[in-house]
Formats: C-alpha cells, structure tokens, sequence
C-alpha cells in the first residue's frame, strides 16, 4: 500500500512528465548542449557475426555521449534472417525491415519528445510503414534499380491537442528520418583475413 509521502511524490512526478518525459530534465540537458556543444556529439556502435546462410546477429554494447563512454546494463543483441522467398530460415526480421523498425521507433521518441518540451500532450501514437523494394538491384540483375527502398510510407495516428501539421514538423527532427531522407555517407572497407 502507498503511504500519502509515497501518493505525493507520484503526483509531483506526474506533473514534471509530459508524454511520459522528465521535462525539467529535458530543459536542464538542453541549457547544458547549448552551453557546451561538445556534448551533443554522440557516437553509436554495433558489432556483427554471421551465424551461417543468411542468419547473423548484432551485439550493441556501448557507445559515447557526453563526452564519455556508456555500457549499456546488458548488450543488445539483434538477429537478422530473411524470408525462405529470400533463401533464409524466417526466424527473424530481416534488415531492411529493422530499417522499418528503426525509423517507426525514432519517429515515435521524436515526436514524444520534442511534444512534451513544447507542453503539448500526447495520448496515443499508432504508425503503419511500407517500403518498396525491388530485389532485382540487390541481386545484381539490373543497374537501373535501386539496391534499397525506393520508397518508404508513414502513416503515424496521434491524438494530442496540436494540429497534424505540428506534429509532423515535429517528428521530422527524427534522426532516422533524417539520415533515410537525406544522403550520408557509409564507408564499407573489407579487411581480408588470412
């Protein structure tokens, strides 16, 4: 059972949150980047292991933010496959779905976020995604196609008390939005083992 101390300190919580976000420290984070740009920089990190055919899995365990390193309580591991049509096992998604994942994901945080800073609440955030892929440039068969997704749809339901057009503003500060929307450059470079 709750004591009236414990009921108090709940209530008070809720207050400070907006979207389920601590907005005191939200504020307090962005005078401390505006302050000293060097701690916005942040640097992510994966590792990966083929496993055989088409199944392998990425280890994330740490990765560099404010001017220091984190690990994560327990890595991340994240199995990928393919669909028996694309020669795999289909016991997991396959990349380009995680893609689909990553950017439902960031669209959502984003949106939930960059809300609550601006006092707008949110109750409810549905996305349905799509993306065309035509495997023919990832097999090699036609240099006219596009290896990736040559389009991507989101459809995002929110109910909260802003226009649509607000709210679309600001899930586009997205940094998976972001980097699928805009060229980035990717450096691949195979180290031969002997």
């Amino acid at each position: 059972m709750n004591t009236l101390k414990e009921k108090q300190a709940e209530k008070q919580a809720e207050k400070q949150a907006l979207n389920g976000v601590d907005v005191e420290r939200l504020k307090e984070t962005i005078g401390r980047l505006k302050e000293d740009p060097i701690l916005a920089r942040f640097q992510f990190r994966a590792s990966n292991r083929w496993l055989g055919g088409s199944h392998n899995c990425s280890e994330l365990r740490n990765f560099h933010g404010t001017n220091r390193e984190y690990n994560h309580p327990e890595p991340f591991h994240l199995e990928n496959d393919e669909p028996d049509v694309l020669f795999g096992d289909d016991r997991f998604p396959n990349p380009v779905e995680y893609v689909l994942h990553a950017l439902a994901g960031c669209l959502t945080t984003t949106l939930t976020c960059h809300a609550a800073a601006r006092g707008i609440a949110i109750e409810q955030i549905e996305s349905r995604l799509e993306g065309d892929l035509d495997v023919r440039g990832f097999m090699g068969l036609s240099d006219e196609v596009r290896k990736g997704y040559q389009e991507i749809r989101v459809t995002m339901r929110v109910k909260a008390d802003a226009t649509a057009d607000q709210l679309e503003e600001l899930a586009k500060f997205s940094p998976v939005f972001d980097t699928l929307y805009k060229p980035v450059q990717v450096t691949v470079r195979i180290e031969k083992q002997a």
